[in-house]
């Protein structure tokens, strides 16, 4: 533990799997007391053991963003009550992704992914960002998506929510940066934990050409959202960090 964020709290949302656990793990080994959020609370308590274990402060609060405000409130509000008073980093982190396309999208499909991936963090954000700035200052990270800004024949339901969640960071950042509280955003490539030999994700064709030539680890992404958390990234505001294995930069192009 290097203590870059000693004496910090921070609540990261969607923190029970995958990308979210790793950046739960990643803060508290910073220093960071932290509150493990996400539905299923099994897998909250195993997050918060491996990092009590690992010797990091971490608490599980069980939530289910779906996108009203009375939801983001309330997290909001056990959050800081359990990091004694202050949430000093927030990591708008937990999303869904169905696979549909245009015409197999229905309506209500169509509101719950932007009740999750917009509406949620928007309301989880207008809860904790006036108390960072009323205690100082703070830090929010938001997880964005390289799909956002690099168009494919999939998925335009779920990257346009994280286009709206990239607007939102910079929007944000306007409102909220004068007032002492840094917003930025994580944009990941395609991301998932280690799988077993000869096995791959089927995502895993669309990091072929980039410059990393491989699909991301979601430790690649929370030590992003671990800098731009920290005092190191005092100077960034409204930035999206593409952290996509050069997905949205660069084109390989082999002869």
């Amino acid at each position: 533990m290097s203590g870059r964020l000693a004496g910090k709290t921070a609540l990261v949302t969607g923190s029970t799997s995958n990308i979210g656990r790793a950046t739960a793990r990643a803060l508290a080994a910073e220093g960071a007391h932290v509150v493990v959020s996400g539905r299923n609370a099994e897998r909250g308590k195993e997050a918060v053991e491996a990092i009590r274990a690992a010797g990091g402060t971490a608490d599980f609060v069980v939530a289910d963003l779906d996108g009203s405000a009375a939801a983001s409130r309330a997290l909001a509000e056990e959050a800081t009550r359990v990091l004694g008073g202050r949430v000093d980093i927030l990591v708008n982190n937990a999303g869904i992704y169905p696979p549909n396309t245009t015409e197999t999208v229905d309506e209500e499909t169509f509101d719950r992914v932007y009740a999750v991936n917009v509406k949620a963090p928007y309301f989880l954000t207008a809860a904790l960002a006036p108390a960072m700035a009323a205690a100082g200052g703070g830090a929010i990270v938001n997880l964005g998506s390289w799909i956002a800004r690099l168009g494919v024949g999939v998925s335009s339901l779920y990257s346009s929510t994280k286009g709206a969640v990239e607007t939102l960071t910079r929007a944000w950042s306007a409102e909220y940066g004068p007032r002492g509280v840094r917003v930025n955003a994580v944009s990941p490539g395609v991301v998932h934990e280690p799988l077993p030999e000869g096995v791959a994700s089927p995502g895993d064709v669309m990091m072929e050409g980039t410059p990393a030539g491989r699909h991301g680890l979601p430790e690649d992404i929370a030590a992003a959202v671990v800098y731009l958390a920290s005092d190191e990234a005092g100077f960034v505001h409204g930035t999206v960090l593409d952290v996509d294995g050069g997905r949205v930069a660069a084109a390989v192009v082999r002869n």
